[in-house]
Order: C-alpha cells, then sequence, then structure tokens
C-alpha cells in the first residue's frame, strides 16, 4: 500500500517498485489524501475558467490511468491540499483499509520536508494507522493484521529533508511502465525528467551497492522499522 499526500506523489516516487511487485502477480493500492487540486497542479489553472472541481476530475482521471499502468488500484479521501488537514476518522479511515487490504508493506513520505505542508501530515496519519492495524501484536479486543514493513519514498529535495536510502530498489525491467505513469500526469508534465533523471543516479548508487552493472533505473526508500532475517 502506497500513501501519499496529493494524487500524483506515488507516481514520481514508487512507480517503479510498484510495477515490479505486481509484475511477478502482487497486488498494489494506491490511496491519497487528497488530489493536489489546489498547490500541485499548476498546469491547469493555465486553462482559462478552470475550476477545482474540474481540476479534480482531471487528476483523479490521471491517477486511475497512472496506477493502471503498473498494476495498481487508486483510491483518494479528497482531504483537500495546501492545507491539507487529517482527523481521528480520516486515520480510523485509513486503518480500516490497511485491516481489509493487510499489506506486507506500508509506503508514505518522510516525516519532514521543509517545502512542503501537507506530506508530514500524511506521515502522521500512516504512521498512527499502521500501528493500530496492528496494535501491539499480541490478542486484542479489535480486528488487527499482521505488522508491515514501513518505508518512507524518496521526497523531491532528498537531502534537505533528512531523507538516508536505505533500500534501492531495482526498477530497470519495470522502467517503460513507470515512463507511462508519469505521461499520464499532464498536470505536473515539468517534473518527468527530474525523476527520469533520478531514477538514473539511484541506479548508480545501487550499482555501487552491488556491482550489479545491469541496473539501469532504481528507487529508493528509507526503512522506518528494522528488516528482520533469520540469518547473516
Amino acid at each position: 500500500m502506497v500513501v501519499g499526500a496529493h494524487s500524483a506523489d506515488f507516481v514520481w516516487r514508487a512507480a517503479g517498485a510498484i510495477a515490479k511487485h505486481t509484475l511477478t502477480g502482487g497486488e498494489a493500492r494506491v490511496v491519497t489524501l487528497s488530489y493536489g487540486e489546489k498547490g500541485e497542479s499548476g498546469e491547469l489553472w493555465r486553462e482559462p475558467g478552470q475550476t477545482i472541481e474540474n481540476v479534480k476530475r482531471i487528476r483523479h482521471d490521471e491517477a486511475t490511468a497512472a496506477a493502471a499502468a503498473v498494476g495498481a488500484s487508486f483510491e483518494c479521501f479528497d482531504l483537500g491540499d495546501y492545507p491539507l488537514r487529517a482527523d481521528d476518522k480520516d486515520v480510523d479511515r485509513l486503518t480500516e483499509l490497511m485491516r481489509d487490504f493487510a499489506p506486507h508493506v506500508v509506503m508514505t513520505h518522510p516525516p519532514n520536508d521543509p517545502f512542503n505542508p501537507d506530506h508530514p501530515v500524511v506521515y502522521q496519519v500512516v504512521s498512527q494507522s499502521r500501528l493500530l492495524t496492528s496494535g501491539a501484536v499480541v490478542e486484542a479486543g479489535f480486528r488487527t493484521a499482521p505488522p508491515s514493513e514501513f518505508l518512507v519514498f524518496e521526497p523531491h529535495q532528498p537531502d534537505l529533508c533528512g531523507f538516508v536510502p536505505s533500500v534501492f530498489v531495482d526498477i530497470t525491467e519495470v522502467f517503460e511502465a513507470k515512463v507511462a505513469a508519469m505521461a499520464a500526469m499532464t498536470a505536473q508534465a515539468y517534473l518527468r525528467q527530474y525523476y527520469t533523471e533520478r531514477a538514473e543516479h539511484r541506479a548508480n548508487h545501487a550499482r555501487k551497492v552491488t556491482g550489479n552493472k545491469a541496473i539501469r533505473h532504481a528507487e529508493a526508500f528509507q526503512r522506518i522499522v528494522p528488516h528482520v532475517v533469520p540469518a547473516l
């Protein structure tokens, strides 16, 4: 499950990881808390007579197409953006989705972003919902699901957000699916080149780590909870 603040966030930051997961038969759900209709849809607001509702409609269609390109479903809570404000009922709603879906991995924004007021809000909602989904990992008086891995995806300005990658996903074989997802987001077409280049930069790091020269595109993530393995 990938949870973003705005409808295009998953495309730039995790579309490749989603496509890699669904390629092998995995199921993926994308949830966004807003469409980014006010603060993330600059190209659409160039149109004379543009309205909030029409921007939401376009953003919904774009995100649905982008999610389909990488084999995922899409839904939006439509809470508004800039500012995005979430309350207890929104936490409860996301918690119920997590309990139903029982994801093995949850991805969202990092906790800090000095340039975007909405991203840290979503981190707090996702973090709380994830904990409520699994409870204290003992018998409980409410419905639970197994604890998931918890990753944050790369922000637009990683160095200024305290983002330190601890996981690289090789997305070379599914990069064209990510390209198709990015192409669907016409409201933010200016970001396509940036995130294409970012995938190449992270591939360079992944090659350094592994020695695998076949890695040409990669996405970076940071673990929030430890990774447990049976042995080293």
